[in-house]
């Protein structure tokens, strides 16, 4: 089968399209005939490796596992004799999450996941396009509300990075989770977008400074971490929380001693400073499923690659101007 494959660390161009065996099927596992993928900046910092500390289970000189791609929607091809949820021609989505294993690895035309790991079943109104590009993005983006900050009928909500993979599920999962004002924060470009996926406030960050309308939130999520806690704080209820989620910063440690320093505020500030890692959770996809049934939240795609231009489509999301979700078809 083809699938990606990288053996060094670094920029794109040590991504390569390989022919590779097909992945191994356990008594317990889901073949998948993979029909589309989405990119995740999971995906890059493995590519670079980065921050380094992530070395110390990846690899410290060379990745010790060569495939990528977290997210993937497609056709059960086989099980595994003990499965009983599925049966091929299937319809299913999921990641491989913390498994890093190859055969799990979703920028490939088969994986192999177990049936114990986050799969479920794909809502037939969904396209495959669509599906691969919930499960990491809208699982954050709940955990992060739900979760972590709480998140009650009432609330005012801030999303900064609104217009981003995570940014645009935010929006959407307030308002379902009761939120009485939601407030995007993005660029020119993408203000029309983030209001059509249910924004009743939208702030153009290239044209107003949003800790300086004078406006206070309940819970402010941010994608971006171009800001200070300070700044932060100065929008905040003097209950609020900040729920963190930024990518990382810096080569070597990346979100730890950002993590570390909101924590510390945390005990000394009557607002919640709370940085967030997501966890996976096949339970959350299948509250996400039937949301997407529902049609009450919608997949934000930017643009699609077949799986040649995985490095290309590594490069662009590198940039930190997708629109949405960047989806691999296959």
């Amino acid at each position: 089968m083809k699938a990606i494959r990288y053996y060094a660390y670094g920029p794109p161009g040590v991504v390569t399209l390989r022919d590779v065996d097909m992945p191994a099927v356990g008594d317990d596992d889901v073949l998948v005939r993979v029909r589309a993928a989405s990119v995740n900046p999971l995906d890059w910092h493995f590519m670079r490796g980065k921050p380094y500390v992530a070395r110390a289970t990846a690899g410290l000189r060379r990745p010790r596992t060569h495939g990528l791609g977290s997210d993937m929607a497609g056709t059960v091809e086989a099980v595994g004799k003990n499965v009983t949820r599925f049966r091929p021609g299937d319809e299913v989505f999921g990641g491989r999450g913390g498994n890093l294993a190859e055969r799990s690895a979703a920028f490939a035309e088969y994986a192999s996941i177990p049936e114990s790991g986050m799969i479920v079943t794909k809502p037939a109104g969904l396209t495959f396009e669509q599906a691969a590009s919930v499960p990491v993005a809208a699982i954050t983006a709940l955990q992060a509300l739900r979760d972590k900050g709480r998140i009650q009928p009432g609330h005012r909500v801030l999303v900064n990075g609104a217009a981003g993979g995570v940014g645009t599920f935010a929006v959407q999962l307030a308002k379902a989770l009761g939120a009485a004002e939601v407030t995007g924060v993005c660029s020119t470009p993408n203000v029309d977008m983030v209001r059509s996926i249910g924004a009743d406030e939208v702030v153009d960050y290239t044209k107003e400074d949003f800790t300086r309308t004078g406006r206070r939130y309940d819970l402010l999520v941010d994608m971006v971490g171009n800001r200070t806690p300070a700044e932060f704080r100065r929008v905040l209820s003097p209950r609020g929380a900040l729920l963190a989620g930024a990518p990382a910063k810096g080569q070597w440690i990346g979100p730890l001693a950002g993590m570390a320093r909101l924590v510390l505020i945390s005990q000394v500030v009557s607002q919640r400073m709370v940085p967030f890692l997501v966890r996976e959770s096949a339970g959350d996809l299948t509250v996400l499923c039937d949301l997407l049934a529902a049609g009450t939240i919608t997949p934000v795609i930017d643009r699609t690659y077949p799986l040649s231009q995985v490095p290309e489509a590594l490069a662009y999301l590198e940039e930190g101007h997708a629109r949405g979700k960047v989806v691999i078809t296959v």
